[in-house]
């Protein structure tokens, strides 16, 4: 289940400088809640409903796993950190600036707070023209009409002109365009999921997890190790080989990164710990047949972190299996990855420590990690 969802919002502005008025709550935005990944022209338009100057106006689109309900109250406070409070503002007066969600893919949302369709889109050729221009192909949730036919059926006689202005994106200023191929790894709660959705996202990436939840043998090697360690090290081993093939054989066609919340070599690094000696050297005699043929990462990033945020993480996850995951068993990972990449000097590996900072929840900690993949 994807929990992302695309926002489009509107941003207009007609009292003081208005392109950095706009500018500044794009920069707030970025920093906030995500990364954009469309920003229109800058139009400009004429009040409508009260006396004032002209408006500057533009749409933008993120893609973020907020509550919709989260994202308003950040905008809200972003509108305050600019100089507005809505607090008994009246319904048409001049705007030092207003940003508004207009869309969230097809969510249908009315509640006193938030109401999604916003419900006068469809009457404001000014927000209209720069989000056709954006995303010409949006169908509108509730009227079941592409924003297309509705503003070809637009009869309201509004003053409207595309500007020759521009906008900075701050989400340019990072790239890990450099990168086709960037594998997340890290011990058992290290964050690799978690972190890989929010590139995957920000980024517009492929996005490739690992399929550990239909593995049938993990429950019951948690429970009984000895019996289940083989079984499972090869079950892992052939769905990683099929994942890695079906999805990585097209990537330089389609010429589009890819994030991944694994490295292949996983499966030799844990099978060294789960398996005895005889098990591991047959098993790492085949990892290394399979290895030759699949595309390797451009770039490892592997994630630091101390065992006591691992068992909280681990805690917070709520798996039953995992509630037999002991202190020791985390240390080996470690001790397992850190002796790997010591031997392994061609592989393009960049530590990350996330020991210090919370990316999932804070998202200038997750920007200062693009800043150290960047």
């Amino acid at each position: 289940m994807n929990l992302y969802k695309k926002y489009h919002i509107s941003i207009g502005s007609n009292i003081g400088d208005r392109l950095i008025n706009i500018q500044s709550s794009i920069d707030l935005i970025h920093s906030k809640i995500a990364c954009f990944t469309a920003i229109s022209s800058i139009y400009n338009s004429e009040s409508i409903g009260f006396e004032g100057d002209d408006f500057y106006n533009i749409c933008a689109s993120f893609t973020t796993i907020m509550d919709p309900h989260d994202v308003m109250q950040q905008l809200l406070e972003i509108e305050k950190i600019l100089g507005r409070n809505r607090i008994n503002e009246g319904k048409y007066i001049s705007r030092k600036i207003d940003i508004d969600i207009l869309l969230i893919e097809d969510l249908i949302i009315n509640s006193e707070e938030l109401k999604v369709p916003h419900v006068e889109m469809c009457n404001r050729k000014f927000v209209l023209d720069p989000l056709i221009e954006i995303d010409p192909n949006l169908i509108h949730p509730l009227k079941k009409m592409s924003l297309k036919e509705i503003y070809n059926s637009f009869e309201q006689n509004q003053k409207i002109k595309k500007t020759t202005l521009s906008l900075n994106n701050p989400s340019n200023i990072l790239s890990i365009g450099q990168y086709n191929y960037i594998a997340i790894e890290g011990n058992i709660g290290s964050g690799k999921t978690s972190l890989s959705k929010q590139i995957s996202a920000d980024f517009n990436t492929k996005l490739m997890l690992e399929r550990y939840i239909d593995n049938p043998f993990l429950a019951k090697f948690y429970n009984n190790p000895r019996e289940f360690a083989f079984k499972l090290e090869m079950s892992f081993l052939a769905d990683r080989y099929q994942q890695t093939n079906e999805d990585l054989s097209q990537l330089n066609f389609f010429n589009k990164n890819i994030i991944s919340d694994y490295d292949i070599h996983k499966s030799l690094i844990f099978s060294k710990i789960n398996l005895n000696s005889d098990e591991f050297n047959l098993y790492r005699k085949l990892f290394y047949s399979l290895y030759k043929s699949i595309v390797k990462p451009d770039l490892i990033i592997f994630l630091n972190q101390t065992i006591e945020n691992l068992k909280s993480n681990i805690k917070k996850r709520g798996r039953d299996y995992e509630e037999s995951i002991s202190e020791k068993y985390l240390k080996n990972i470690n001790q397992s990855y850190s002796d790997f990449f010591k031997s392994r000097p061609d592989l393009n590996i960049k530590f990350i420590d996330v020991s210090e900072i919370d990316f999932v929840k804070n998202r200038l900690d997750y920007l200062s990690i693009i800043n150290q993949i960047d």
